[in-house]
């Protein structure tokens, strides 16, 4: 209050607040704010019914206490809190407050609200064509779908039974015609909300927001009340992921990285964010969690053909290629091998931190199993096989997997069993006799037990025509002419 005002009225001490008001009627202290506007005020007491708030006026703020209690009958508001109200009144004693008009009202408060842009509290009973049906005030009003929310609505019926603040777009018919729409008040906060955000960050800034719906291509976090920024899928996380949900959550709270701020064509703030950013390179602690000869399990994360991408790692990926998958198959195409998102087991053979680099191998990580085959298999031991095929020169026989024999047709020719080794298809089991055993060459030789083992793995490209003759694949009878023919020379 003035000195000037307190002389001229003779004002006293204990007089002061009484001559304060007159002077704030009198000068007409609140006449900066209108029925409608928001106000973001400090609390300044909470009465037993009341609760004060200073609005930055000459007047001050009140709202009904029990407007402010949450669901067990507590003040959600103490005293040096900031609360955002809505003026619904104003008069010499002070502005009327409120967070939205509720409960029973008659046509007139519907008629006012419309008219000063107040929200209105109301409950969303059920779905119906085009909406939902929306009881406030104890009138029925119809909120069409796509002005439930300001994003789009997969499931309408997570709307249901959840009270909301609506402005009331269409009122018609006394009453009797009512239309709604909740995504106008969250527009409107989230271009405050945005307005604010912008000048108060920039890019390069961290932020802390919530997971608020998740897409293919990313995930939104809101940052500030109806505000949202995208953090794309590349950006969430170092390590490889088909979809965000793989990584975060709905609701979940995140830190991110402002990379970019800007408008799309309808001038609509757009905001990318990067969790990654946050996150500490892989690569900068990979010497200190691998080295060359561990063995690991990882993921198949993408197929070349010259090989597969595993990563053993968030963020980090070695190359296994297709000459290191497998001993016991031969594989032409990695993808008729492995597929992604398989996991596979693999031991890393070489580590070039400065090209991020990483060489992998499957076929060691499962182990050479010619490693122990001399322990395994001996001259003259009678094993079982299958047949892998034919050749002019003899049949490759499987005794495991990534161990094959061969029978050579020189042997098999001269065996009372020739015609059923003869007949033998691929994929077909048979008894065989280990003839020779030479790990080191990778080469075990076979015999069919009844015929001794001529020796050794040999050219076995057909043999040129010579000037003597060979009758060794007819038997003993062969013998025998091979005897007359050298008689008669």
């Amino acid at each position: 209050m003035s000195e000037e005002f307190k002389e001229r009225n003779g004002v006293e001490a204990g007089e002061e607040s009484f001559a304060e008001l007159f002077e704030q009627y009198s000068e007409g202290g609140g006449d900066n704010l209108n029925i409608g506007d928001k106000v973001s005020g400090t609390v300044i007491q909470v009465g037993e019914t009341s609760v004060f708030v200073d609005t930055g006026t000459k007047l001050d703020g009140v709202v009904e206490r029990e407007e402010l209690l949450d669901e067990d009958g507590n003040c959600t508001v103490k005293d040096g809190d900031t609360v955002e109200l809505y003026v619904v009144g104003k008069d010499s004693g002070g502005i009327k407050l409120s967070r939205a008009i509720s409960g029973i009202g008659g046509l007139a408060m519907l008629e006012e609200a419309k008219a000063s842009g107040l929200p209105v509290e109301g409950k969303v009973e059920s779905t119906c064509k085009g909406g939902f049906n929306v009881t406030l005030m104890q009138r029925r009003a119809f909120c069409p779908v796509s002005q439930i929310d300001n994003r789009y609505v997969e499931d309408p019926e997570e709307y249901v039974g959840k009270t909301f603040e609506f402005m009331v777009t269409k009122l018609e018919q006394r009453g009797r015609n009512i239309v709604v729409s909740r995504r106008t008040l969250l527009e409107r906060d989230a271009a405050e909300a945005a307005e604010t955000f912008v000048n108060d960050t920039q890019v390069g800034d961290e932020v802390e927001g919530t997971i608020s719906r998740l897409a293919d291509f990313g995930a939104f976090v809101e940052i500030a009340p109806g505000l949202d920024g995208l953090v794309h899928i590349s950006q969430i996380s170092y390590g490889r992921i088909g979809h965000p949900e793989e990584a975060v959550s709905v609701g979940q709270k995140v830190k991110a990285k402002i990379t970019k701020i800007d408008h799309d064509d309808k001038g609509r703030l757009k905001i990318s964010l990067s969790m990654k950013e946050l996150a500490q390179n892989p690569w900068d602690t990979i010497s200190a969690t691998f080295n060359e000869g561990d063995k690991v399990t990882g993921k198949v994360v993408r197929l070349a053909d010259f090989g597969a991408f595993v990563e053993i790692a968030p963020g980090v990926d070695g190359l296994v290629h297709v000459s290191q998958m497998s001993y016991t198959k031969r594989i032409n195409k990695p993808a008729d091998f492995v597929s992604e998102g398989q996991q596979v087991a693999v031991k890393i053979m070489s580590i070039d931190l400065e090209k991020r680099r990483i060489g992998l191998s499957m076929k060691d990580a499962e182990g050479d199993p010619w490693l122990d085959v001399e322990e395994k298999y001996q001259a003259g031991q009678k094993v079982e096989g299958t047949v892998e095929k034919q050749e002019q020169f003899g049949i490759f026989i499987q005794l495991e997997p990534g161990i094959t024999g061969l029978l050579p047709k020189s042997v098999y020719t001269r065996s009372e069993k020739a015609s059923s080794f003869e007949r033998l298809r691929s994929g077909e089991t048979v008894e065989i006799v280990i003839g020779q055993v030479k790990a080191g060459e990778r080469k075990i030789s076979l015999t069919t037990g009844d015929v001794e083992d001529d020796g050794d793995w040999k050219d076995f490209a057909p043999t040129k025509k010579t000037t003597s003759l060979n009758m060794d694949g007819l038997g003993s009878l062969g013998s025998k002419l091979q005897e007359a023919f050298d008689k008669k020379k």
